[in-house]
């Protein structure tokens, strides 16, 4: 074969039109064997000749798309010193755009015999492991052009492609629980009709299977167990042809910017499937172990592991920060994505121990021209010391707000105190990102997201119900914020129905009206259970799947109407914090205004009471301190959000005129559609238990 020196860049395979130029990085390796393999497995090892700044590289005229490949690293074997190569291991490509086939778990994907963690295993894992696939990097983009809407402008959905897609009635079946049924006109006008302007998809880079869930007849449904940065799973491509998954990916992506849908990927950069010491040798473990982990620096047999998967990533190493970027890079600019949900983003800032808001890999996404410019969000903590980072990340990131979530439970399951900080996380949480110098779009709030129960649970159970996860109910959260409204489970108890139902309003209404970005869970919508399971990682069936066949239709119309309140008034989604003062001269009213049920403004024992469970706010719509598109200051109607989260009615006092002659009831959570009623300065509304009214100024 023949066999050109070809370049040490771009890492990976990288095919021009005429051959492929392959090259991977590894600082210790004494020599790498370019691994391809034929259709019928029949491999042809070939010496890389090349090495440059420790990448190895070949280019080889005649390889073209479809073609299956791995990589041997021949160095040093010492695991007490953090070393394991062993080129009796094929391995993965971290650069790999396609990955063909999954893990057959086996005895030879170890670096050591089961019951004798310390030996050596040689045996060949070739026959094992999914190859590698050079890919054709051209498509027909036509004249896609990323939404790129403002934060203030954007309804985040977080969604799964198998779980979103896998029972839609109206979907072909070979498309179902694909990156094609994602782009299936049914799936795409559910969400525009719902006001969704942006998906977030759960983990699509390759991932791993563990092989303890296959033992239980369980399954990795919600990936986040990475091996391959570059490569969007082939489980989730209804194409039958080695390497498909990134044309059907492509495709996907620009029938949701036609729709003016932005994309959102979650990622996981914090650690790799490769697990613990202890764990099977598939691609870095293989290639560098020292750069690409955090070792226990006195004892680098172990892992440091501040994600609770056995391993994390080494972002102290400059090619394992290279690896992070150019994979960034590479989905924006040719997978066309819009933006990055980072997964447990606190392990991503831990140079050295402690979580690091200055570290390198913030410096580096700051000064990229590509990265710098897509949405970043953080879920903004970890499971090691000091994790837990709400509120302390860079400027430009946006956080999930998990205080948000845990107020907004906390006040509609009747907790008493709740009402400062509620009345803080409903309005920005300026505590959190006002001194850092962000808006209130750098809140992503949100009451249920996929790890947790689901809105229907959340208010249908107090305990967790995880024993089909085959843990013995130990696995999942236990203290969930949650209340079932007087019964466990499933009931035909016509009043808990209805309380269930009116709670499930209050926190659709309270999510989408809150200042922030409003992230909706898939199927919150349609009333989707996991009957209890808080912790559906493993349940790649119907328990997460959403029933297209049960949709609650009421509750679907409801979200419409509080999505389309959102986007129609911008009072809801301002760019700027509330100060509670005039933002224009000669003003007398200020932004915003805090009042008790009987009409008078809070003060502060109002604040301090620690028995309130009810409260009113008034945002000025004529305050507004945003401009358009053409200078002109933003003008809006006022509205009066009323909460109660009392067991018994309330009678809300309306203010008197100077703030509004007369309201309408917009939103009752009492029912799925307002009744209109007209109310005048200094009238009443009674709002019933448990329940928000929501009043627009119409005089």
């Amino acid at each position: 074969m023949e066999i050109w020196p070809g370049n040490p860049y771009p890492l990976g395979a990288t095919y021009d039109g005429s051959g492929t130029n392959f090259a991977l990085f590894s600082e210790v390796a004494e020599s790498v064997e370019l691994c391809l393999f034929d259709a019928d497995g029949t491999e042809t090892r070939i010496p890389l000749p090349e090495v440059d700044s420790f990448v190895w590289h070949a280019f080889l005229p005649g390889i073209e798309p479809g073609q299956h490949y791995g990589y041997r690293v021949h160095g040093p074997y010492d695991p007490e010193n953090g070393l394991r190569s062993n080129p009796n291991k094929l391995l993965l490509d971290p650069y790999a755009k396609a990955i063909d086939g999954t893990i057959e778990w086996d005895e030879s994907l170890y670096g050591y015999h089961f019951g004798d963690p310390d030996s050596r295993n040689d045996d060949d894992s070739a026959a094992q492991l999914p190859k590698c696939v050079v890919i054709n990097p051209f498509f027909d983009w036509g004249v896609d052009r990323p939404p790129r809407r403002p934060y203030a402008e954007t309804v985040v959905y977080e969604t799964h492609v198998k779980g979103m897609t896998q029972t839609h009635p109206d979907l072909p079946e070979n498309l179902r629980g694909t990156y094609a049924g994602m782009a299936h006109p049914v799936i795409v006008e559910h969400l525009t009709q719902l006001g969704i302007t942006a998906v977030e998809l759960m983990p699509v880079h390759h991932f791993v299977n563990d092989s303890f869930l296959i033992e239980k007849g369980l399954a990795n449904y919600w990936g986040y167990n990475t091996i391959g940065f570059f490569a969007p799973d082939h489980k989730y491509s209804s194409s039958a042809s080695a390497g498909g998954q990134v044309q059907e990916f492509k495709a996907m992506v620009r029938a949701l910017h036609e729709a003016g849908i932005e994309v959102i990927l979650d990622v996981v950069y914090n650690h790799t499937a490769e697990g613990n010491h202890l764990g099977p040798t598939l691609s870095f473990r293989g290639i560098d172990n020292e750069a690409y982990y955090r070792l226990v620096e006195d004892s680098p047999q172990y892992y440091m592991d501040y994600t609770g998967t056995g391993n994390s990533l080494n972002v102290r190493h400059p090619n394992s920060l290279q690896l992070i970027m150019d994979s960034l890079r590479y989905w924006v600019t040719e997978m066309h994505v819009d933006g990055f949900r980072f997964d447990l983003a606190a392990t991503l800032a831990r140079e050295f121990y402690d979580v690091d808001r200055l570290a390198t890999f913030f410096d580096l996404v700051q000064q990229d021209p590509i990265v710098s410019q897509v949405k970043l969000i953080a879920e903004p903590w970890d499971v090691g010391p000091g994790g837990y980072q709400v509120g302390n990340f860079p400027p430009q990131w946006t956080e999930w707000n998990g205080k948000y979530r845990d107020t907004v439970r906390d006040f509609w399951r009747g907790e008493p105190g709740t009402v400062g900080e509620f009345a803080a996380r409903i309005t920005g949480s300026a505590d959190l990102y006002k001194t850092s110098g962000r808006r209130p779009v750098a809140s992503i709030n949100f009451v249920v997201a996929h790890d947790g129960f689901t809105l229907r649970d959340l208010v249908s159970y107090n305990e967790k119900h995880n024993e089909n996860n085959l843990d013995d109910n130990n696995d999942g959260e236990s203290h969930n914020r949650s209340w079932n409204c007087g019964i466990e489970g499933e009931t035909d108890d016509t009043g808990i129905v209805e309380l269930r139902a009116r709670q499930r309003r209050n926190f659709i209404a309270t999510l989408f009206l809150s200042q922030g970005v409003p992230m909706l869970c898939h199927g919150d919508e349609l009333g989707r259970t996991q009957g209890g399971n808080n912790n559906g990682y493993c349940q790649d069936n119907e328990v997460t799947w959403i029933d297209w066949n049960h949709v609650e239709s009421d509750l679907v119309a409801f979200t419409r109407h509080v999505s389309e309140l959102r986007r129609d008034h911008p009072v809801f989604r301002r760019r700027r914090f509330f100060d509670g003062r005039p933002t224009r001269r000669g003003d007398q009213l200020p932004d915003i205004s805090w009042f008790t049920p009987d009409g008078k403004e809070m003060t502060e024992e109002d604040w301090d009471a620690g028995f309130g469970r009810s409260i009113g706010v008034y945002l000025n719509g004529e305050g507004i301190p945003d401009r358009d598109a053409r200078g002109q200051r933003v003008l809006d109607d006022s509205f009066m959000l009323c909460f109660c989260a009392h067991d018994e009615a309330i009678d809300f006092t309306v203010p008197g005129e100077d703030y509004g002659t007369a309201w309408e009831v917009v939103v009752d959570t009492t029912a799925p559609v307002a009744d209109g009623k007209v109310i005048k300065a200094g009238g009443s509304v009674q709002v019933g238990p448990q329940t928000m009214v929501v009043l627009q100024r119409t005089a």
